[in-house]
């Protein structure tokens, strides 16, 4: 309970008693949900602002969130997909330099798409002279005739106005649908921006007829890697700093917005007077008690997917090739691998890069995608050799499945009708939602940007500063 100019009373109540604490300064208090990188930057930052009246609370035993990393029991980290660290922002820089230093092994990235028999490099629309004759005259035909992409339209339309029928066909739409597990049509396309390569049809017929390779696009063609604990290793550093204010496992199960209550699962409950929350924003929704049918409704018009990270180990030297690859067809579950021994040797037992090698990959499943959990390992393991991941049948000396329930926010048709009916009514009630799935905006939902929405929101509720990356759509 907020006891005015004077201070703010924090209770928990467990085992059906109360104790109430002491109060404390006049600092408004303000709670954060969820020790990802969008609350651990808030953290960090409220600390930096001097402002101590403020706690974090986290359903899991660790820190990281999605940005985690796990360590098998015959030795292989592995991360909770395909992460690398780039940035857009000075303040997510900061924050690396800070807790890594010089910790980090440094790349230029190398990726490419198996198609067929081949490896194309990335992007797949920029590098059509490595196709089959007859695939590269039909998506190049097609980029020519190509009458050019309208945003506003669904991401199916878009897509073939964009590249035409061919590279649509062969990679964007195939790829697109193992990606997102969700079709197309039901996409919008504003959310693309540096997602997706558009490339207009001369430089494509250039890059063909030149037999030159153009693979520089896009934002994270350098990006670096923890040398140690996977990309979790940034965050697990990070919450030390801050342990003294967070808890864990601590499951929200319902907030009382009039009273500004927090109530936990495992009975205790604590005041805020400000909540910042990086949950899923449809699950915020379920657990805010007055939140009204209209809210609820567009809550249930916000789709996503889960992802299965399935990691290989096996007992091979590693190859230093390819940083990732894509897999747009159907030869493979997975829609992407990564050379996990390249990003750091420590991602495999004894940083043993000469004996072990790692293949992380990733398989989206939904409703419209389903896809069983029963053998997945063996049909990845199956999979990495049959595109010529790995060459031969080495011996496997690890296979580690991670479920993740909530991978990716999908750009939905009606999601930005449903952000702007859920956004305004949290925020008119002190409850800012933020990060990935706080967010529940994909195209601001890497790493850096989660770390930026943090910091941005910790200056909103403290200084009264504009928010410069979060805005509700069409804003």
């Amino acid at each position: 309970m907020y006891t005015g100019p004077g201070g703010l009373a924090r209770r928990h109540e467990a085992g059906g008693s109360l104790e109430l604490g002491h109060i404390l300064n006049d600092q408004p208090r303000i709670v954060i949900v969820g020790a990802g990188p969008c609350g651990l930057g808030c953290a960090r930052e409220l600390e930096g602002l001097g402002h101590k009246n403020w706690h974090l609370v986290e359903r899991a035993p660790h820190a990281g969130g999605l940005a985690s990393s796990v360590t098998d029991p015959q030795g292989f980290t592995w991360d909770h997909g395909g992460h690398v660290v780039f940035s857009h922002f000075g303040e997510f820089d900061r924050l690396l330099d800070e807790v890594m230093g010089d910790d980090v092994h440094r790349h230029e990235r190398s990726s490419y798409i198996r198609f067929d028999d081949r490896w194309v490099p990335y992007p797949f629309q920029n590098n059509l002279r490595y196709l089959p004759n007859e695939v590269a005259y039909e998506c190049m035909l097609g980029l020519i005739e190509a009458p050019g992409g309208d945003p506003t339209t669904d991401f199916a339309t878009w897509m073939r106005a964009t590249f035409g029928d061919g590279i649509t066909k062969h990679f964007m739409e195939p790829y697109n649908f193992k990606v997102w597990a969700t079709p197309a049509d039901r996409m919008q396309s504003m959310w693309i921006g540096e997602r997706v390569a558009v490339i207009d049809y001369k430089r494509a017929l250039k890059g063909l007829i030149s037999q030159e390779d153009d693979v520089a696009w896009g934002p994270n063609n350098t990006f670096v890697f923890p040398a140690m604990g996977g990309t979790g290793e940034i965050y697990r550093r990070l919450a030390l700093k801050l342990e003294e204010n967070i808890s864990y496992n601590r499951l929200v199960v319902s907030v009382d917005a009039p009273t500004k209550t927090l109530r936990f699962e495992d009975g205790s409950e604590e005041d805020y007077d400000i909540l910042i929350s990086t949950m899923p924003i449809d699950l915020l929704v379920g657990v805010v008690q007055s939140a009204p049918d209209p809210l609820r409704e567009a809550a249930k018009d916000l789709e996503h997917n889960g992802v299965y990270m399935v990691g290989i180990g096996y007992e091979a030297p590693f190859k230093d090739d390819m940083s990732w690859s894509y897999y747009p067809q159907d030869t493979t579950p997975f829609y992407r691998s990564t050379n996990f021994a390249k990003y750091s040797p420590s991602n495999v037992p004894d940083s043993d890069t000469t004996r072990y090698s790692a293949y992380m990959t990733e398989t989206s499943h939904s409703g419209y995608k389903p896809t069983s959990r029963e053998g997945l390992e063996e049909d990845v393991e199956a999979g990495l050799r049959a595109a010529g991941v790995v060459e031969g049948r080495p011996e496997v000396a690890s296979m580690h499945l991670e479920d993740i329930p909530y991978a990716y926010p999908v750009p939905t048709i009606k999601r930005d009708a449903a952000l702007s009916t859920i956004h305004p009514w949290l925020m008119e009630r002190g409850i800012y939602s933020r990060g990935r799935f706080g967010s529940w905006r994909y195209e601001m939902g890497n790493m850096d940007h989660a770390v930026k929405m943090g910091v941005d929101i910790a200056r909103r509720v403290v200084k009264g500063a504009p928010e410069e990356l979060w805005s509700l759509p069409n804003e």
